[in-house]
């Protein structure tokens, strides 16, 4: 398994490249894509992961489907479930580039699997919209509030170098319950 890289490596600090949309399909994407949701996976408290916090200098980024599902909690409230039902699988995000954020925005606690056990508050739009291609190569735009639009917003900084604590406010250190 590829190990999750720490904020002192100088892959989170570099801007990523996109993927050309014709080699979405290669072994080489797919494996990497692979690589990224048995890393995500490994990590209880994961949400969402970017290439690179594997150590791909690549545009990608990759959702957890467990945010979706009706027993995930998020600190002391649910999350706003998908209607009708469950995702299945990761979502998975090639080249995204945001292409809307709200005006309101608020204060949100904030982690990230690269910058452990820090924690703080970032202030984040509460609606966003994103645009790019799936593991297939197919476009897509998918829109979000709540926790999906942080998601949106702390992994596509992932892709242009920045970490939340680059940004955050009250930042602490909270050790893990093992």
């Amino acid at each position: 398994m590829k190990k999750i890289v720490q904020k002192e490596d100088k892959v989170l600090r570099q801007g990523t490249k996109d993927i050309p949309i014709s080699e979405i399909n290669t072994p080489k994407i797919q494996k990497i894509l692979k690589e990224m949701s048995i890393a995500l996976k490994s990590q209880s408290d994961g949400v969402a992961i970017a290439a690179p916090q594997i150590g791909y200098s690549l545009s990608i980024f990759i959702v957890s489907s467990k945010i979706f599902h009706k027993d995930f909690v998020r600190g002391d409230k649910e999350f706003e479930k998908i209607p009708d039902k469950e995702v299945e699988k990761d979502l998975v995000f090639i080249n995204p580039k945001i292409s809307k954020l709200s005006r309101e925005k608020e204060w949100l606690p904030e982690g990230c699997l690269s910058v452990r056990w820090l924690y703080g508050n970032t202030y984040r739009s509460k609606k966003a919209i994103v645009t790019a291609y799936d593991e297939n190569g197919k476009k897509f735009q998918r829109g979000a509030s709540g926790l999906l639009a942080q998601i949106f917003q702390h992994e596509t900084d992932h892709l242009k170098g920045i970490l939340f604590i680059d940004h955050a406010k009250d930042v602490r250190e909270e050790l893990a319950n093992l």
